[in-house]
């Protein structure tokens, strides 16, 4: 995977079609964070860490096999403030540099440090609100720090500026599957996706995920099924 950490956040406004839309599905099914799950923006995190949606710290998959042992949250969060140093050093002379901020928010993302890359993405926002990208950002750091509904209002909230953005949509979603067990509101945002994007490239992918999750709504016992 490309390390995108350092590109501004107006080239990553959409997610590479190839790497992404799949396999943020496919990650957010598992329940691992795999360095970005709304648009990939971030760069990628360590790959021996996973973590859960509301970010602890599976279990060691090599626990007792001689391999590494994976970097605690601790771990990855010294490693985080280690390469933040420079960015936060030249804050302090600019501070109301959005795309610092974001780039900052995207750092402490990338070592699965939602709560702080918050505090940043929000910082970056304050000064640029219109930024869908950073916006996007960090709705993926609110549902993997356990903020669902947090995280669908700040994609609800993208949508007011690009209305046809396909992450936004693909991730509201994958949020309302995955976090909401709303199928239909899941469907409805990716049919959406198609029919203000006809020409999307991974047209096939989300008829997929349509297909899949309203087969999983259907094997549901009628009591789990949500209702509306």
């Amino acid at each position: 995977m490309d390390n995108l950490a350092d590109q501004p956040s107006t080239a990553r406004t959409l997610w590479k079609p190839a790497q992404t839309y799949t396999m943020a599905a496919l990650c957010l099914l598992i329940g691992l964070v795999i360095g970005y799950f709304l648009r990939g923006s971030a760069a990628p995190a360590p790959s021996v860490a996973a973590v859960t949606p509301a970010g602890q710290p599976t279990a060691d998959p090599h626990a007792g096999t001689g391999a590494q042992p994976m970097p605690s949250l601790d771990d990855m969060k010294r490693m985080a403030d280690k390469k933040a140093e420079p960015l936060l050093a030249t804050l302090k002379a600019d501070p109301k540099n959005a795309a610092l901020l974001n780039k900052t928010g995207l750092t402490y993302k990338a070592a699965h440090q939602f709560k702080e890359a918050i505090v940043y993405f929000q910082k970056s926002l304050d000064i640029d609100p219109k930024n869908v990208a950073v916006r996007d950002d960090m709705a993926s750091c609110m549902y993997y720090n356990g903020d669902v509904d947090g995280a669908l209002d700040q994609l609800n909230k993208s949508l007011t500026y690009d209305p046809k953005h396909p992450g936004t949509l693909f991730n509201i979603g994958i949020i309302k599957w995955q976090g909401k067990n709303d199928v239909k509101g899941a469907v409805e945002s990716w049919q959406t996706l198609l029919k203000l994007n006809p020409n999307f490239p991974q047209k096939e992918a989300i008829e997929g995920l349509i297909t899949k999750a309203q087969q999983q709504q259907n094997t549901m016992p009628p009591a789990t099924q949500p209702k509306g």
